[in-house]
């Protein structure tokens, strides 16, 4: 087994505003209406976005090694979450989203049902869907 390490920093200051330094830099923050200065998408913007970027990017690897001709894919995703659970209004229910819905319009020359196989096939070596769908280990330190 091949296992990498991934790394990165996230530096907040006296607002909502979080630098993320990584192989790009990137801003998270809250909208103006609920107290950040809007400088980027918040935090679960970018975990719906690291999904739909991730079942592209890994379409496009597979399609490169089957050799199949794709000429585009696009995601649609929408995820429900509870608000009052996350702002502290209720303790009942759960922080994170309950359910997650892709819908995606793969443009290549393949049936319906080779389409259907091509996607299930990205879905189960997509990195992030397996971190969704699967427990990960999260330990944290307080240094």
């Amino acid at each position: 087994m091949a296992t990498s390490t991934m790394k990165l920093t996230a530096t907040m200051g006296g607002d909502f505003r979080t630098d993320i330094n990584c192989s790009r830099k990137m801003i998270i923050d809250q909208p103006k209406a609920a107290g950040g200065t809007d400088l980027g998408a918040n935090p679960l913007e970018y975990y719906l976005s690291g999904l739909a970027g991730c079942v592209c990017a890994i379409a496009r690897i597979i399609a490169k090694q089957r050799k199949i001709d794709l000429k585009g894919i696009e995601v649609a995703l929408e995820g429900d979450i509870d608000k009052d659970f996350l702002l502290g209004k209720t303790q009942e229910g759960r922080a994170g989203f309950t359910e997650l819905r892709l819908f995606i319009t793969v443009d290549a020359p393949m049936s319906q049902e080779e389409k259907e196989a091509f996607i299930h096939d990205v879905e189960i070596r997509c990195p992030v869907a397996d971190n969704i769908s699967n427990t990960t280990k999260i330990t944290t330190k307080i240094v």
